[in-house]
């Protein structure tokens, strides 16, 4: 008996020893995401949080000239001018309900302002929404150089080390090089590629690709699209051809359809979303390079004007240097010296 009770508390001590263990790693790990924010926003955060903080080290008192200055400063890092009005217009009720006339708590209240900007109204959720019945077929979509492809193989790297199965389908059939470079990511990520012929249909690779995720038990399928069509409606039918052939093999899929967007293009990323949205069911945004920028101010333009949830962020050029979005770490990224 006595044995017994040894070896019971044994147990316990290892598994609150692992358990501490774990712990450390999971704070480890939300540390380095961190860092990854704050170095991404670096050149945002110079231009913009620096622009902010000489306003209000020059300004002895809050006036009209005030808010018409930091109107300026919010359009040069990208926010939106519709969104930049809105803003300010709040912001100015808030000044004088409150009677604010400490300049350091008006700084406070500003990045209190811009985070309510991403999360009033609406909750927009950063996860994937996986299919528990089936592979979840994630499809991407996107403008030429965006960093699509880059972006598929990122994803798929970070899937797989959460532990998911991973199979990558090369839907652009028609950019030159585009087969190749998702091929060449599957080596670096060590998962399967399905590849169809040079200017085969699309839709023809996806279906060939998908039989073979459901052979195999796949967990979660990346399916590559082409950025460029004649026109909008050829596609238009591109697309919904390739969510009919989805659909068929798969019911209720795609899961997602994630629209990847350059961050260093600005507003013209925004009038891409619009178009894309107009055409398909965009269900979340993937913005890369958003460590090249000093326009970082895009995430929260896009979640006022089309109200569709960033699901990644690109921060970097690593393998490893895309992450889930998440309000909170951005939020410091841009504003740690304010905070």
């Amino acid at each position: 008996m006595g044995l017994f009770k040894n070896i019971k508390e044994l147990f316990k001590k290892e598994s609150k020893e692992e358990k501490e263990i774990n712990q450390t790693k999971e704070i480890e790990k939300e540390e380095k995401v961190v860092e990854l924010y704050e170095k991404g926003l670096t050149k945002t955060r110079e231009s913009f949080v620096n622009k902010l903080i000489n306003l209000n080290n020059k300004t002895k008192k809050i006036t009209d000239e005030y808010f018409d200055e930091l109107e300026d400063i919010l359009i040069m890092a990208d926010i939106g001018v519709n969104t930049v009005l809105s803003f300010i217009e709040r912001l100015k009720k808030r000044v004088k309900t409150e009677n604010i006339t400490d300049l350091n708590y008006l700084q406070e209240v500003i990045v209190d302002e811009l985070f309510i900007i991403y999360v009033d109204n609406s909750i927009l959720s950063n996860k994937i929404k996986y299919n528990e019945s089936g592979p979840t077929v994630i499809l991407f979509v996107g403008v030429n150089g965006v960093g699509k492809t880059t972006t598929i193989g990122k994803i798929a790297n970070k899937l797989k080390s959460d532990g998911k199965s991973i199979m990558m389908i090369a839907g652009d059939t028609f950019r030159a090089g585009a087969t190749e470079q998702l091929v060449e990511w599957g080596k670096k990520v060590d998962c399967d590629v399905i590849v169809g012929k040079e200017n085969s249909d699309p839709s023809s690779v996806i279906y060939d690709g998908l039989n073979k995720a459901l052979e195999k038990n796949v967990d979660v399928v990346l399916v590559d699209t082409a950025g460029r069509l004649q026109n909008k409606v050829n596609l238009m039918k591109e697309l919904e051809k390739m969510n009919k052939v989805i659909g068929s093999l798969i019911p209720n899929s795609p899961q997602e359809t994630l629209l990847v967007i350059d961050a260093t293009t600005g507003q013209n990323g925004i009038s891409q979303a619009k178009n894309f949205k107009e055409i398909t069911d965009i269900t979340g945004i993937v913005l890369t390079k958003l460590d090249g920028t000093a326009k970082g101010g895009i995430v929260l333009a896009i979640k006022e004007e089309l109200d569709i949830p960033v699901k990644y962020v690109g921060l970097g050029e690593g393998i490893n240097d895309i992450e889930s979005f998440d309000i909170e770490k951005y939020i410091y990224g841009l504003f740690k010296e304010m905070m």
